[in-house]
Order: C-alpha cells, then sequence, then structure tokens
C-alpha cells in the first residue's frame, strides 16, 4: 500500500515560491554534478517507510492549504552537524499542483491515505488552476469553495 505524507511549507507563501525555490536548488546541484532532486530535512523518520518510498508524495500546506506536491524517490537517515539524527526527504524537483484542501496547523509532518489525497491539476480544462492564490485561499477562508 503506498502512503503519502503532508507537512507545512513554512516560510512560503505561494507555489510559484516554493517552485522558484525548487529551481534555484537544482540549479546550483546541476553546477556541483550533483542529481537533481530536492532534499528537505525533518526530525523524524515515519515508520511507514517502505510504503512512503513506494510511490509516495509530499503535499504540500502552504498558507493554510494543501496546493501541491512533490513525489518522494526516497527517505534517508541524516546526521546533522550537531549529531542529531534526522530524516532527509529526497523528492522530484517537480512540483505538481493540486485542488486546495485547507489544513489546520500542525508541527512536524502527517501521514496521508491516496484516498484522502487531493487530486492533481493537470491543466487549464480543470477550471479552478488558474486562479491566484491569495482568491483561492480568501474563497475557501469563506467557505464559497
Amino acid at each position: 500500500m503506498i502512503m503519502n505524507m503532508v507537512k507545512l511549507c513554512v516560510g512560503v507563501s505561494s507555489v510559484e515560491q516554493l517552485e522558484g525555490y525548487r529551481a534555484e536548488e537544482c540549479a546550483r546541484r546541476r553546477a556541483n554534478g550533483e542529481p537533481e532532486m530536492i532534499a528537505h530535512v525533518t526530525r523524524m523518520m515515519p515508520t511507514k517507510k517502505i510504503e512512503i518510498e513506494s510511490g509516495g508524495s509530499l503535499y504540500w500546506v502552504i498558507a493554510g492549504v494543501i496546493q501541491c506536491r512533490s513525489e518522494i524517490i526516497s527517505l534517508e537517515r541524516v546526521v546533522g552537524d550537531d549529531g542529531i539524527k534526522r530524516c532527509a526527504i529526497m523528492m522530484s524537483a517537480d512540483v505538481i499542483r493540486t485542488a486546495p484542501a485547507p489544513r489546520r496547523p500542525f508541527q512536524g509532518w502527517r501521514y496521508l491515505k491516496p484516498e484522502d489525497a487531493p487530486r492533481d491539476l493537470s491543466g487549464p480544462s480543470d477550471g479552478d488552476d488558474d486562479l491566484p492564490d491569495a482568491l483561492r485561499s480568501k474563497l475557501m477562508e469563506i467557505g464559497a469553495w
């Protein structure tokens, strides 16, 4: 069974900003001859590692709403400069936009079953992915979405 994760995208206010950070990181890695993947380090290693590495994604909560996801390549144990063991979530550089799904603030990450995950937005035919993020968030806030 595949399992996903959901995490707050702290310090990022829009999907475009996340995409910009990703592009900069990929350019840096490319210049250093490293693979173009993204690492996000978090404190705890998921116990459902096999399920996540079997095709799971990390769904990003931006401004209180799941707005996109990144495909997870692997979960790797790393040790920080402070000697503390952590988990590096290795992800594809691609950011896949999803249908908006509101989430309350939480710490760390949570598991997200595939059947509970918001659907991917594939293009303009979906009709809701061309809305500005601020307008989409406001519509969700007042219950009109």
